[in-house]
């Protein structure tokens, strides 16, 4: 109890965020995706494949190491998921091939960033339950906000010195950044609670903690998953995909897309943080039926901007908004349904629906692409599973709800 109120629990947040900076630098694969296409001769979908399988290595590997910092804490999981993060930029950057690209960046910087991400995350819920939505969205901020810093400079390296030198510099400096920052990262002692608060009756969803296998068995965990799983693949569509649609759909230069991609993450960012404190005040259910219908419909609208480019611009304001929600409300809404002792594995159970997502959306994109010549499909499909996921949020009630509804016990 002495620790917890002494060490000053906001520098947590300080390592969470700039730990995170460094994670979000995934999503300006789109930078990427035209130099490597030109430099080992890949098709759209060849060259969208190891984005693909970073996000899914990202959400298996957040299950270990949730598992893991559950039982040794974040500090240690978080520093070896920086090593392995930097390892996995290193590899490509000195095998040039498509085969060392899906092994380096696909696999193994996607087990390294699974490792690390869930530390931050889940020490925040633990540390802040008086402002669970809130610090989520905050420690998950740089995860969006990364791609606003490093995409210009991923740009600016690559006409410079190449893109495989861009990847041993970036890999370099990641590697530093988190394995310094994880060092402020660890769990509040057992029973902590802020100074003079009093959890409201209004979260107490469960009274009790979750297990893994106890939260599989409940309905609940199956349709948070699903609608984490439309919500993400269109959001990661998008983000895979913008530098690109810019390119082909707005008639962007390279060096204007590249900058797209950094708007996109500045929304990305406000929205972890917009929304979270949004769910908060009113309710995580409600927030996600919200964000859900206006992604629904902002994807749809895709669909204009060969005769409206100027959509294109308010179209990634929107989704970047609405994605980063999600990041911000998902963890939150595992803590309010199972608990925050567990909140490690349990989140990385709910966090595979961000991988399977990220596997189906972005590459669904590249095929209709390559198969009809522009991206209708993608976009109408991603769109209907979005309001699709926005009617689930209206039936989706708390664990102990839900079965005094039904006449059961949770």
């Amino acid at each position: 109890m002495a620790e917890g109120k002494t060490f000053n629990r906001w520098l947590i947040v300080v390592g969470a965020i700039l730990i995170q900076l460094c994670l979000g630098a995934i999503y300006i694969w789109s930078v990427f995706r035209i130099p490597l296409q030109d430099e080992l001769n890949l098709t759209p979908s060849q060259a969208t494949l190891p984005f693909s399988l970073v996000l899914i290595f990202f959400a298996i590997a957040t299950i270990i190491g949730g598992r893991w910092q559950d039982k040794a804490g974040p500090k240690l999981v978080a520093t070896v998921g920086g090593i392995i993060l930097g390892v996995g930029m290193l590899i490509p950057a000195f095998l040039h091939s498509f085969v060392w690209l899906v092994i380096g960046y696909g696999i193994i910087l996607g087990i390294g960033i699974g490792f690390t991400y869930v530390c931050p995350v889940s020490t925040g819920v633990k540390w802040f339950p008086d402002k669970r939505g809130l610090i989520t969205g905050l420690s998950v901020a740089g995860f969006g906000a990364g791609a606003l810093i490093v995409a210009p400079l991923a740009r600016q390296l690559i006409d410079n010195v190449g893109i495989f030198k861009t990847f041993a510099i970036l890999g370099i400096v990641f590697l530093c950044i988190i394995v310094i920052s994880s060092q402020l990262l660890r769990n509040p002692p057992p029973g902590w609670t802020p100074e003079g608060w009093t959890p409201p009756e209004k979260t107490q969803m469960t009274g009790q903690e979750f297990g893994a296998l106890r939260m599989l068995s409940s309905p609940q965990f199956y349709l948070i998953w699903i609608m984490y799983f439309f919500g993400c693949t269109t959001g990661l569509m998008v983000i895979g995909q913008t530098s690109p649609i810019g390119q082909e759909l707005a008639n962007l230069t390279p060096k204007v897309a590249a900058f797209a991609v950094s708007i996109l993450a500045i929304f990305n960012a406000i929205g972890r943080i917009f929304w979270g404190r949004v769910s908060d005040t009113l309710g995580r259910i409600k927030t996600l039926f919200l964000m859900l219908l206006i992604c629904g419909v902002a994807i749809l609208l895709y669909n204009i901007i060969g005769a409206f480019p100027s959509y294109y611009w308010l179209g990634i304001c929107i989704v970047g908004l609405c994605f980063g929600g999600y990041l911000a409300v998902f963890p939150a809404i595992t803590a309010d349904f199972y608990g925050t002792k567990n909140i490690g594995i349990n989140y990385g159970f709910v966090f595979m629906a961000y991988g399977v997502g990220g596997l189906f959306g972005p590459r669904f994109a590249a095929k209709m692409l390559e198969l009809t010549g522009n991206y209708s499909i993608a976009f109408i499909v991603a769109g209907i599973l979005c309001l699709i996921g926005a009617v689930i949020a209206l039936v989706t009630k708390p664990p102990r709800l839900f079965a005094e509804s039904c006449g059961k016990e949770t």
